[in-house]
């Protein structure tokens, strides 16, 4: 055969005999043949690549991208086959594909990045829950029933149980289980508090203001803790409110100036 695949067929239907082609391929120099030989050779094996995506059907992701998915893969099967090995084309394809076909799960069906030991752990503790739901009936394998069939430690299986919650993340707006009225995630969510700047600011002015002398602390005291109004705080000190008015603002801005500049910025 020069240009086009056999029609003899191995076990699988989808498995075209391509042999000849493949040797044929690897005489051919880079150049027009070369690519239309090839692009033959993988559209033979298509319904091959195509049936090893259906498999994954279930799995959250859609047929179309999955074929897709498994079509790269045969393209680089098809790419690093060296048929001089002697093995058959398919021995080589499937694995190729396939492993194509959950890295692309490993990599991109994930909402957080998890390190490829928790998805490891993950696939096994599967798995093992799956091989054991048919043998015990009414109740679910436990950690340490999943640990001996899975030869694991029950802290992998632990960790494995866990990473089997967090394939997809919940969203913020999704209704609470058991909630009758609507209460979602977020409804529970805390919310910074403002407080907590107030905090950070009384404990930045505290030493500057105990360097102040004793009557402008004495005022910024009844002004602002004591809540007193400048008139008040005029009659009982015995000074004009238009001097309680200018010692309270020079002290502010002394006060923030002295702040801003231990904290390193400049001053508006």
């Amino acid at each position: 055969m020069r240009t086009q695949a056999s029609t003899k067929h191995h076990p699988h239907d989808d498995a075209p005999d391509t042999a000849e082609a493949f040797r044929e391929l690897a005489t051919l120099s880079p150049g027009p043949e070369r690519d239309a030989l090839r692009g033959r050779i993988v559209e033979a094996w298509l319904p091959m690549a195509e049936r090893l995506a259906g498999r994954f059907r279930s799995r959250g992701e859609s047929y179309e991208d999955l074929r897709q998915v498994a079509a790269l893969g045969l393209v680089k099967a098809v790419d690093r086959y060296d048929p001089e090995r002697g093995n058959a084309f398919e021995s080589y394809a499937v694995p190729t594909v396939t492993g194509e076909i959950k890295r692309h799960f490993r990599d991109h069906m994930w909402t957080l990045h998890v390190p490829r030991r928790v998805q490891d752990l993950r696939n096994r503790v599967r798995f093992a829950t799956q091989d054991l739901s048919q043998t015990i009936s009414g109740r679910r394998p436990t950690v340490a029933e999943i640990a001996a069939h899975a030869n694991m430690s029950e802290e992998d299986v632990q960790v494995g149980l866990e990473a089997l919650e967090s394939f997809t993340a919940l969203s913020l707006d999704a209704e609470l289980p058991g909630s009758e009225d609507g209460y979602s995630l977020s409804d529970a969510l805390g919310a910074p508090d403002p407080a907590l700047d107030t905090v950070v600011d009384r404990e930045a002015v505290k030493p500057r203001l105990a360097a102040l002398p004793e009557r402008e602390r004495a005022i910024l005291y009844m002004r602002f803790f004591g809540d007193m109004t400048q008139s008040r705080i005029a009659e009982q000190l015995g000074i004009s409110q238009m001097h309680v008015s200018r010692l309270i603002s020079r002290c502010c801005d002394r006060l923030r100036d002295q702040v801003m500049q231990d904290a390193g910025a400049p001053a508006d």
